[in-house]
């Protein structure tokens, strides 16, 4: 058995070149939805969608996606009137439009609670745009058991929905302890998100809140409009729900969906579908952790990721059917993680980290990474790639620019199959570890959704093989770097260059 370590000897570009003379098995592919500007309905008729939650087209702003990008809407949920919401999924923001901070809004509610209290049983409506049903502003703990909630009366708030809680359905605020339980939460009007956490830090990324905690569970909420999250954290609050039943409708409607100012979310259990454009099941902007939930993504990414923040699955379940590009995306994706420079996010590295359970992509590419540095962590997670193209990941150039394409990719125990696309000018460190194993090769031929030429050579790719684990060759394939055991490379009948070395 020979050991390889060879770490960049000649430039990428040499190596780059010497690709050029082989056959390298580079896909077309679509993939993301990154969010952005709230499209039109036509607009969205035309696939021209926008980024995840943040449907607006705006970036990231408003609620870049999501996490969206700075302009429009990232691919996912925000519907702040600027971002989709999520960008990829929920790009960022969703939306709407116009920026201002919370001392800025009249808040009211149909039902207004500004002191410690206990209601039970009792129903909460308005038909009144910028209104919430139930507004909750206190420093004291509350609990409601076995509400009704509905609302009705669209908000054309744009940040204000999105940032800040204008319109919510239920919207908690000024730190308090709120307790949801067996409620009926429905909204039916745009910029109007389900139950709304606001911590109060003005948006500023990565400041502390002012406490305020939402805890649901064993409820049911359900949105229609556009803009309209089902829960909905921001300004550094804190969401705990369980058990809790959220189908949204709308576009930029994440169904577990941050925005600006982040905070800290955990759900466990439940199930979580969404069914509008740029509305991924979970838009990130925050820290979010999902444990043992179902999650469904019927247009949309199933998750999207803007900057510096993270989401973490364990044991869950999640289908997406990404049909259709949103905001600034310019490829169809299952797991987008991006960064919009709309202020939505800061930029640093992105985490996304999933074990056990399931993730199902059933059109386009399963993970997409651009303008960010991610860091993919997968353990043994059964991964079904139903795209004809079958392409595992995809690093590089989309709708948004200002920052590098980098990626890591850690796999322990892990089974994963299909092309890995990596841009010119983009860069990937893959590790497989404890017994994974991947079938599939590495290529730079890379052609997004619209048909246009992303790359034509691979860009920098590091691969690290442990004795546990195996790499089965499908194309001829070069990369910059490799460590392991040569004896563990299955080559089917191809060539693996390392730095423009054949391995044998």
């Amino acid at each position: 058995m020979k050991i390889i370590e060879v770490k960049k000897l000649i430039p990428c570009v040499s190596l780059v070149l010497m690709c050029m003379s082989v056959t390298a098995c580079g896909q077309s592919m679509a993939a993301s939805e990154a969010t952005q500007q709230e499209t039109t309905a036509s607009a969205q008729e035309q696939d021209q969608g926008q980024a995840p939650e943040k449907p607006d087209g705006q970036a990231p702003d408003g609620e870049a996606p999501n996490g969206e990008a700075p302009n429009g809407e990232a691919p996912g949920e925000p519907p702040t009137g600027d971002k989709p919401d999520g960008a990829p999924g929920d790009a960022p923001g969703g939306g709407f439009g116009g920026g201002m901070s919370s001392a800025d809004i009249d808040y009211t509610g149909a039902v207004e609670i500004t002191t410690s209290d206990l209601q039970d049983g009792k129903t909460y409506e308005s038909t009144t745009a910028d209104e919430s049903a139930l507004l909750i502003a206190t420093s004291e703990d509350v609990t409601i058991s076995n509400a009704t909630v509905n609302k009705t009366g669209d908000s054309d708030g744009g940040d204000s929905c999105n940032f800040y809680g204008l319109n919510a359905t239920v919207l908690v605020k000024d730190g308090s302890t709120t307790t949801i339980t067996g409620a009926t939460i429905t909204s039916d009007a745009d910029g109007a998100n389900g139950v709304f956490s606001y911590g109060g830090n003005q948006g500023q990324n990565g400041a502390s809140g002012d406490g305020t905690t939402v805890i649901i569970s064993d409820s049911t909420i359900t949105t229609t409009g556009d803009g309209s999250g089902g829960i909905m954290t921001t300004g550094g609050g804190i969401t705990k729900a369980s058990n809790l039943t959220v189908e949204t409708s709308g576009q930029s409607s994440a169904a577990i969906r941050t925005d600006r100012g982040g905070g800290t979310v955990t759900v466990d259990g439940g199930t979580y579908t969404t069914n509008g454009l740029g509305s991924p099941s979970i838009y990130s902007t925050a820290d979010i952790t999902v444990s043992d939930a179902t999650l469904v993504s019927n247009l949309s990414e199933a998750v999207c990721i803007e900057g510096m923040n993270s989401i973490t699955l364990k044991n869950c379940d999640m289908t997406a059917n990404n049909t259709k590009t949103n905001g600034n995306a310019t490829f169809l994706d299952t797991i987008m993680i991006y960064q919009s420079m709309s202020g939505d996010a800061d930029s640093g590295t992105s985490t996304f980290d999933m074990t056990y359970g399931s993730l199902t992509s059933e059109n386009g590419h399963v993970f997409h990474v651009t303008n960010t540095n991610a860091v993919i962590n997968l353990n043994n997670v059964k991964i079904v790639n139903k795209d004809s193209e079958n392409i595992l990941l995809s690093v590089c150039d989309d709708g948004w620019s200002g920052a590098d394409n980098i990626a890591t990719l850690n796999a322990v125990n892990q089974t994963l199959e299909g092309t890995i696309l990596v841009g010119s000018n983009s860069t990937l460190t893959l590790n497989l570890t404890e017994g994974s194993d991947f079938t599939g090769s590495i290529s730079g031929e890379i052609t997004n959704s619209k048909g246009d030429t992303v790359s034509t050579q691979v860009g920098e790719v590091n691969v690290t093989l442990d004795k546990d684990s195996t790499w089965t060759l499908t194309a001829d394939t070069y990369i910059t770097s490799f460590e392991g055991d040569v004896s563990n490379i299955v080559s089917n009948g191809y060539t693996l260059y390392v730095n423009g070395t054949a391995v044998n």
